[in-house]
């Protein structure tokens, strides 16, 4: 996926969730999908990129809901079900990284 296609998503997610990063950037990473700072970045695995369309989204809406949730505790769970009803991503459905191991998201 291009990465002006990607920011695009990103901003409509952030937009649905009424949330405004500081800044979207892209970036390789050892072994997460995706961060965000307490500053409003959210850095995404350049790798990401290339993973299955409904991974991508689960992995954008995740960091965005740390824009308003800083945890994974049960307001984060619950808005991330709100948000991605039909989504059935659980850790083991995470992709490895390239040369194994398991990534964090």
């Amino acid at each position: 996926m291009p990465v002006a296609a990607f920011k695009s998503q990103v901003a409509q997610w952030a937009k649905r969730i009424h949330v405004k990063p500081r800044q979207v950037r892209f970036q390789k990473m050892g072994r997460k999908w995706a961060s965000c700072s307490t500053r409003g970045t959210v850095s995404f695995n350049t790798e990401l990129l290339s993973q299955p369309p409904d991974f991508r989204e689960y992995v954008i809406v995740h960091e965005l809901l740390h824009l308003k949730v800083p945890n994974h505790g049960k307001l984060f769970k619950t808005l991330l079900r709100a948000y991605l009803p039909n989504l059935d991503i659980d850790s083991s459905l995470i992709p490895p990284k390239p040369g194994g191991g398991r990534a964090r998201i």
